[in-house]
């Protein structure tokens, strides 16, 4: 059966079977002494509901528990199984200190083959159109990266951890020498947040922000297309307090320059809560700076989410009154407002007619305007021969006809 001919002829996987075990492998961080890791969300996700083994490179084994995952960032913090046990750990140090040029650090378990390290420099910064996560503001390196190092540590000279290798740009899976990771500070708050067993908690802006292109750039007079450009202001929000108008350039936070909305998304929500930050601003052709109340983004109204029912092409969806927080979370237009469709159940009516998916904003019914889910099962409770929906989906607004 292990002929090289009979492979050739009947195939390689002729033959008896033989047994597969299959391991997801992914690097971490130990960033205190009583054994708490970071890694990333998708090296656990990939995990499953299975359970969470580290092994370390001294050759111990501990089992893990899960503590926080965050799709949004995507980091998980960990906690070795190891009562009494005292870990060697990583500190953090501050993203913000790093320059291009910098000597790096990346230390994981490539294709599993065991702690490795691997140097580079820093070459690029707030490196924004990668499309890993909702958070996108990655340090680049050249340090050689590759599956399994996902979740290892990125460190400086001094030894102190200043990313999380989170991805690589690869045509053939390879590390080819442009490789991403999330910065410390970042981590720093999503651990931080984990440790005090609560949910992450951002502070809300309150406004639509949008690229600025070359064109906009010049009918605004910039001297060149950065920054992130107001299209609206939300009421009574922080940026409402802040007076920010719509057509502001905003071009700084804290003294930190903000290329895109994407940077200042990500410099503004590292911000702790309490207190205010500094925005630099051009407005009318003048340098400015306004001052944005760092606050959590209201649950108002409260989300109220819902499974439909009834004799109704809804019945199967979970929907929940949109608020600025639920917003937020589900990184969506935060002018948005109504019924938002969070779940469908496949083989339920809903599922069936297939005319809703989840992220769905319902707009109106029948011609009569959704303003809570509430209103909503009212409106679903009366029995119609035909159903006119409204649905606002990624910013277009559709109409849809159903048949009773």
């Amino acid at each position: 059966m292990n002929d090289p001919i009979f492979g050739r002829l009947f195939g390689q996987g002729f033959g008896p079977p033989r047994k597969r075990v299959e391991n997801s492998l992914g690097s971490g961080v130990i960033i205190s002494p009583d054994g708490v890791i970071v890694t990333n969300h998708h090296v656990i996700k990939a995990r499953g509901e299975a359970e969470i083994k580290v092994a370390l490179s001294d050759k111990r084994e501990f089992p893990a528990s899960l503590i926080l995952k965050d799709e949004r960032t995507d980091l998980a913090v960990l906690r070795l199984d190891a009562p009494g046990v005292t870990f060697p750990y990583l500190n953090f140090e501050d993203s913000e200190g790093l320059e291009v040029g910098d000597i790096v650090l990346a230390i994981g378990n490539p294709f599993g083959v065991g702690q490795t390290v691997t140097s580079g420099i820093v070459s690029a910064l707030a490196r924004t159109q990668v499309g890993i996560s909702d958070y996108q503001f990655f340090i680049q390196t050249d340090a050689a990266i590759n599956p399994g190092n996902s979740g290892g540590a990125l460190v400086d000279v001094d030894g102190r951890l200043v990313g999380v290798n989170t991805a690589i740009f690869s045509r053939t899976g390879g590390s080819h020498g442009i490789g991403f990771a999330i910065p410390s500070n970042m981590v720093r708050q999503v651990v931080k947040s984990a440790l005090q067993g609560n949910e992450i908690k951002r502070p809300w802006f309150g406004a639509t922000l949008q690229r600025v292109t070359p064109d906009i750039s010049e009918s605004l007079g910039l001297d060149r297309p950065a920054g992130a450009l107001v299209k609206q202001v939300r009421k009574n929000s922080p940026a409402a307090q802040a007076k920010l108008l719509p057509g502001d350039v905003i071009v700084g936070v804290n003294g930190k320059q903000v290329s895109d909305p994407t940077a200042f998304r990500y410099r503004f929500s590292t911000k702790p809560l309490g207190g205010s930050v500094p925005l630099g601003i051009v407005r009318d052709g003048r340098a400015i700076t306004v001052s944005v109340p760092l606050r959590e983004a209201p649950e108002i109204p409260p989300r109220n989410e819902t499974e439909l029912r009834g004799q109704n092409p809804f019945a199967g969806a979970k929907v929940a009154n949109l608020s600025p927080k639920l917003a937020e979370e589900l990184s969506i237009d935060e002018e948005a407002y109504g019924v938002i469709v969070l779940t469908i159940h496949r083989r339920s009516p809903a599922g069936r007619t297939r005319f809703l998916r989840p992220g769905d904003i319902v707009v109106a019914v029948n011609g009569e305007r959704v303003k809570s889910v509430r209103n909503l099962s009212q409106l679903l409770n009366l029995r119609v021969r035909r159903w006119r929906v409204s649905l606002r989906r990624k910013g277009r607004i559709l109409n849809v006809e159903i048949g009773g």
